[in-house]
This record gives C-alpha cells, sequence and structure tokens, in this order.
C-alpha cells in the first residue's frame, strides 16, 4: 500500500456512501435469514420444499456474480451499483409479498431478484473498493467488507427480536427494503460515474483492452493472479463453510442445542466483523503476504472445532476461525489491483472477485455430500487443507517490486 495521501471531500463521499450500502445489504442479508423459519411457516412446506425454494438466491446469486464484472467494465461500477441496489429492493418486497400471500412461487422470484441483486453490487463494489485505495493509498476493503459482516449481526439481532415479539414477517422485510432503497439512493450519488468502465479497442495488451469473455479470461494468463486467485478460493472457502454449516456442526457434532448453535455463529460473525475493522493498521505495518499467512494458521482454529470432544472449547475456537478468516477475502481482492495497469486493474479485480464468491457460495454446499458419507465434521479437514495450502502462497500478495518497508506506516494514518 502506497503512502497515504490527503483525501478530498469527494473521495471521503464516495468511501463514506461504500460503507454505508455494504452495511445495509448485510443488514438485508441477515435479515433474510433470521426470518427463513418464518417465512417457512408461512409457506406451510416441508423442509426439502423450502430447500428448493432457497435455490433462488443461489440461481440469482451466481447469475449477478458472473456479469458483474464485464458489466463494469462495459457499463462503470455505479450503473451496476444502481442495478444491484434495485434488484435488492424489488427482490425483498417480492419476498415479503410472497410471504404474506403465501406464495412459494413468489419467495423463490424474490430470491433470484435479492441474490442478482447481491452479486452485481457485491463485485462492482470491491472495484470501487480498490478504487478508493488506490487514491487514498490507505486500506478500505476490509473495513468495507466490515461493514457488511456489522450488518448481518445488527441485522440478526434485529430479526432475532422482531421473531420473539412476533412481528409479521412481510412488514418486516418491507421495512428493510425501504431502508436498503434509501442507502442505495444516496450511494449512487456519492460514487462517480466510470470506476472500472473500459474502452474497447484501446492500445495495449491488458484484459480490458481485449473485451469480452476473452478479456475475462486473458487476466488469468498472470501467474501471480492465479496464485492469488487461489488464496482466495481457500479463504472463501472458509468463511462460507463457517456460514453454512457451523451452527448444524454444533448442533449433530457436538451436541448442542439449536439456541447455542445460533449463538456460536453470532460469535463467529462478531469475530469476523471485529477482524476486519481492527486488520488496517496490521496491513499497514506488516503487510498483506504476512498478515494473511497469519489469518491462514490462525484459522486452523478450525481444526479444534473439527477434533475436540468439548463442545465449550469448539465454541471458543469459532473466535481464532472468524479472525482468521476476516481478512483473507478483503486483502486478495486489493492485491489483485495492485501493480495492475490502469486498464487492468478492474478486470483482475473482477476476475478475483468472481473467484471467490463462487468459492463462497458454491463450495461449501459440496461439503453436504462429503458429510453423508464421513460426517460434517470430517468434511471439515478440507478446509484445514485448503487453508494450509493458501499460506504456503501468500507471498504472491507482495506487491510487485515493493519491499516490505515500504509499507510501514504509523496507525494514525489510518484514522
Amino acid at each position: 500500500m502506497k503512502n497515504a495521501q490527503v483525501v478530498d471531500a469527494a473521495t471521503r463521499r464516495w468511501r463514506a456512501a461504500l460503507f454505508l450500502f455494504m452495511l445495509a445489504t448485510g443488514v438485508s442479508m441477515a435479515s433474510w435469514v433470521a426470518r427463513t423459519p418464518a417465512v417457512r411457516d408461512a409457506l406451510d412446506v416441508s423442509t426439502g420444499s423450502m430447500g428448493l425454494v432457497l435455490f433462488g438466491l443461489s440461481i440469482g446469486s451466481m447469475a449477478g456474480v458472473l456479469v458483474s464484472g464485464g458489466l463494469v467494465r462495459k457499463h462503470g461500477g455505479r450503473l451496476v451499483i444502481t442495478v444491484g441496489a434495485a434488484l435488492l429492493v424489488a427482490g425483498l418486497l417480492v419476498i415479503a409479498g410472497g410471504a404474506a400471500l403465501e406464495g412459494s412461487g413468489g419467495v423463490f422470484g424474490g430470491l433470484a431478484l435479492f441474490g442478482a441483486g447481491m452479486g452485481l453490487a457485491e463485485v462492482a463494489f470491491n472495484i470501487e473498493g480498490a478504487a478508493v485505495e488506490r487514491s487514498v493509498g490507505r486500506p478500505v476493503l476490509p473495513v468495507l467488507h466490515g461493514c457488511f459482516s456489522l450488518g448481518t449481526v445488527v441485522g440478526a439481532l434485529l430479526g432475532m427480536g422482531l421473531t420473539a415479539a412476533r412481528f409479521p414477517v412481510g412488514w418486516h422485510l418491507a421495512a428493510v427494503a425501504l431502508a436498503v432503497a434509501a442507502a442505495g439512493f444516496w450511494t449512487v450519488r456519492a460514487v462517480p460515474a466510470g470506476t472500472g468502465r473500459e474502452e474497447p479497442g484501446a492500445g495495449g495488451e491488458g484484459a480490458g483492452r481485449t473485451g469480452g469473455v476473452r478479456g475475462h479470461l486473458a487476466v488469468w494468463r498472470d501467474r501471480r493472479l492465479v496464485l492469488i486467485g487461489l488464496i482466495v478460493l481457500a479463504m472463501a472457502f472458509a468463511e462460507g463453510s463457517a456460514n453454512d454449516w457451523l451452527p448444524l456442526l454444533m448442533v449433530d457434532g457436538h451436541g448442542t442445542g439449536a439456541t447455542a448453535g445460533s449463538l456460536t455463529f453470532m460469535l463467529f460473525a462478531v469475530a469476523m466483523t471485529t477482524g476486519r475493522f481492527t486488520g488496517g493498521p496490521l496491513l499497514v505495518r506488516y503487510g498483506p503476504a504476512a498478515v494473511v499467512r497469519a489469518s491462514a494458521v490462525v484459522a486452523v482454529g478450525v481444526a479444534v472445532v473439527v477434533f475436540s470432544s468439548s463442545a465449550l472449547l469448539a465454541g471458543a475456537a469459532v473466535v481464532l476461525w472468524g479472525l482468521g478468516a476476516s481478512l483473507g477475502f478483503p486483502v486478495t481482492i486489493s492485491a489483485a489491483g495492485e501493480g495492475a495497469k490502469p486498464g487492468d486493474a478492474s478486470a483482475r479485480v473482477a476476475a478475483v472477485s468472481t473467484a471467490g464468491y463462487a468459492a463462497f457460495l458454491v463450495g461449501p454446499p459440496s461439503l453436504g455430500f462429503l458429510a453423508d458419507h464421513v460426517g460434517l465434521r470430517n468434511a471439515m479437514v478440507v478446509v484445514l487443507v485448503l487453508l494450509g495450502g493458501a499460506a504456503l502462497i501468500t507471498g504472491a500478495l507482495r506487491r510487485p517490486g515493493t519491499q516490505a518497508s515500504e509499507v510501514s506506516a504509523t496507525q494514525s494514518d489510518l484514522v
């Protein structure tokens, strides 16, 4: 990371807008997750049928993630964020209406819209966040992702409270939709036009100048980017595995109650949030390679969750799991854009973001098939293997030509 620069008012608004909307998306996601049981009861469907309804979220999310990078390169991040925000709001409203009208098809469609909006916005936000980092010379992406994690904590607490109060799920999600719409409106006005947009046919060999699918694939010819992609696969897989399986891992694997399982997941979310908000000074002082290497090692706290016979010890080790996984995703996204030619940065960030989100969304569910044969706790050994491999290749996160001494700065530089 280059030396910190004076930040003008427009850039501060740009950064604050990104933080706000990531917080809002985190609240919206956790609000949906917290009210899933209420939606299932409203639809009066079996668990298996609810699984088919939830598949709409996966379809929409992957579709949004896969097309977002190309859309940003063609139209710029602001337009993609605008569309993503609109789809998020529309999806929440359709889910709310589907739950109120007891229509499974409506909830499925709403989840598909919601997932598409999330996928579009997430990749575009990583590109915007990387651009802000290059502008201000300070870590931004860890805090950006920290805002999403904080939003999930807020949304989960809100959902738990409204569930206990028996507040109608339709009205709850509709209110969240209005809050996301307000945050999106302010964000779009603060984000500058054209970030990430690349003119077709310009000279040079960058991926952004190649365009289309060829342009998206061309960036992977860089060996360093391939290694960064492997790191983000491992770190995103570790995070996504906890999101998908941690409560069930505690209930089925350690014999805890459902409430204890939910509280364990809340502990993981708090640890993730803490790691992302406090990781900036560590990145400035030690550099991304050392921090992610340490993160990969610390995240092996998952080994305690897997192999310990004590539910209490396993629950405590979840803190290490969350802290270790917290910085992997945002730091690798930042590293992907560093040292790139101006026309290539957004394509590289989009490529690594897409790889990370694919691992986050698609990878962890595959553990369920393995768990059918070896048990869920044993299936989590895959996470350990991936983290160990990531720790061995973190040198790829060093910016080309940059020595460790060049990234030293005081903690006050981040304020």
